[in-house]
């Protein structure tokens, strides 16, 4: 399902969402300079597509409501407010804590590695942010990444709690890191923003053009 062919029951135009897509690829682009240089390997990260999808197909497209997954989630404060999660399959969490904790990783404690997520939510997380504020001149403040390993359902369920009582919408960032290395690993996430009921009466005339339905 492409972003051109989902509405969102009439509050966003194709403008705001190729404005979306094209903030997340310039956030992606500065997410994957810092896991370059933190994993002193080549990263690429690009956003292929953004959509807006209703509850349940928010479940299908992570996976499947009973399927295991991995969510690093944040809540979003300031001039807008609303919740972020980047929800990714175990294998590819395993790797990315793998790669970041080197030779030692079989020995590492589960707090530590739950710290390796917690830094990759702060960098696309924060990347991410930082890019909408550039854009839009808002102040926008992330909370401290939480890691909740769970079933999909139980995650999205978690992150539409609030949002839940307006409409059971959620925007979705497709989100594609490749790896280069002697391996070349392909991780595939969505991340998903929840946005609070007024988040996009306050977000779009910030984005000039983009603002128009």
């Amino acid at each position: 399902m492409k972003a051109e062919e989902v509405g969102f029951h009439g509050e966003l135009s194709h403008n705001q969402l190729d404005a979306l897509k094209e903030i997340g690829n310039i956030g992606a682009g500065h997410a994957a300079s810092s896991l370059s240089a933190l994993l002193s390997r080549k990263i690429n990260m690009r956003v292929p597509s953004v959509q807006v999808l209703e509850f349940n197909e928010v479940m299908t497209l992570a996976g499947g409501a009973e399927t295991e997954a991995v969510g690093i989630g944040i809540r979003i404060e300031g001039d807008v407010t609303g919740s972020m999660f980047f929800i990714l399959h175990p294998e590819p969490a395993h790797i990315f804590v793998a790669q970041l904790l080197g030779s030692n990783y079989q020995r590492c404690s589960s707090e530590l590695r739950e710290s390796a997520l917690q830094e990759l939510g702060n960098i696309i997380t924060g990347s991410y942010l930082s890019s909408l504020a550039d854009f839009t001149n808002l102040n926008l403040i992330p909370s401290v990444p939480i890691v909740v390993k769970d079933m999909v359902g139980a995650i999205v369920s978690a992150g539409l709690i609030e949002r839940s009582k307006y409409k059971d919408n959620a925007i979705v960032i497709e989100t594609l890191l490749e790896a280069r290395g002697r391996l070349n690993e392909q991780i595939n996430g969505h991340f998903f923003l929840f946005p609070d009921p007024d988040f996009h009466e306050k977000l779009f005339p910030s984005l000039g053009g983009y603002h128009d339905k």
